[in-house]
Parts: structure tokens; sequence; C-alpha cells
């Protein structure tokens, strides 16, 4: 399996599914969120109202992952995911490696074989961004030796900060 860092637009990556940094809500927001939703089209907000109206009528819990379809996305899929919000308090490393885990379980079950992910909670939630790589990479290290179809994984990094940082994480 690969794992890469790549600089780009999540919303543009040609594979099987993008995991999108959400809020609990999944009714879209700024960053990644609302880059993903802007792309995706009104079909995908659509989708996100059904799932709280049906399934998650609270929210999607900090750690958790759901998919939808991508819609207008050259993207399958979309799985948002939550991160946790160091400026909120949850600070447990834990929460944000089972955002991690589990959007590329929620991959996995979905037959994925190539699957971008963020730097989950590394813009306004405030965690460290070489923190945020060093748990992503362990993440997706540990679902490579586990691979089931996925084939790549690709963290999609909106900045050169996240981009090295990611880089270095995957050198060590």
């Amino acid at each position: 399996m690969r794992i890469d860092a790549v600089l780009g637009d999540i919303s543009k990556q040609d594979v099987d599914a993008v995991v999108n940094a959400a809020n609990s809500s999944l009714l879209g927001g700024g960053g990644v969120d609302g880059a993903i939703h802007r792309a995706a089209g009104p079909r995908l907000l659509a989708a996100c109202k059904e799932l709280r109206r049906t399934q998650l009528p609270h929210g999607l819990p900090v750690g958790q992952a759901v998919a939808t379809p991508g819609f207008g996305l050259p993207a399958k899929h979309v799985i948002h995911t939550v991160g946790p919000n160091r400026h909120a308090g949850e600070t447990d490393p834990g929460l944000l490696a089972s955002a991690f885990t589990n959007s590329l379980a929620e991959a996995v079950r979905l037959g994925c074989r190539t699957v971008a992910l963020p730097a989950v909670s590394a813009g306004v939630y405030g965690w460290d961004r070489e923190e945020v790589a060093r748990i992503a990479v362990a993440a997706a290290r540990a679902r490579a030796a586990d691979p089931g179809t996925l084939e790549e994984i690709r963290f999609v990094l909106f900045s050169n900060d996240l981009l090295t940082a990611f880089r270095q994480a995957l050198t060590a």
C-alpha cells in the first residue's frame, strides 16, 4: 500500500473517497468542510441533513466517521469525520487518532481502493501540525498493515507547512 502526502485541493482529488474534516452538525462550515460542500454541490448538504434526521439526530460524535455520496466531486464517496477541537478542551490524542482510524475503516467498508485525507484538526481546531501528522501517519501505517481493499492513502494538504510536517512524519 502506498501512503503519500501532497499539496493540493482535496475536493479535486480523483480518488474513491475523500475525508471531510467536518463539524458535528455535518451541515457545512469553513476550511476543508466548506470546500468539499461547495465542490460537491447542494445534494451533499441534503444528504447530511438526512443523516441528521435519521441516524445522527445529535450530530456526528468526535472521532467517528460516516459516509455520503460524493455528488459533484471526482470522488464517489465523502467520509465525514469530526476531529477534536483543542480550543474546546478536546486534547485527547486518542480522539484524533480515532478520526483517522475510523475514516480509513469506513473507506475499507465502502470497498475503496484510494482515499484522500486532510490534516484533521490542524486548522481552526488548534492542534499542532506535527502532532496531527504523527498521529495521522501512524493511523495510515496501522491500516497498511491490514489493508483490506485500500491501495493508496493520500494526505492532501493545503499549505507547505502542513506538507513538510506530513513528509517528515512519513520519513520518521
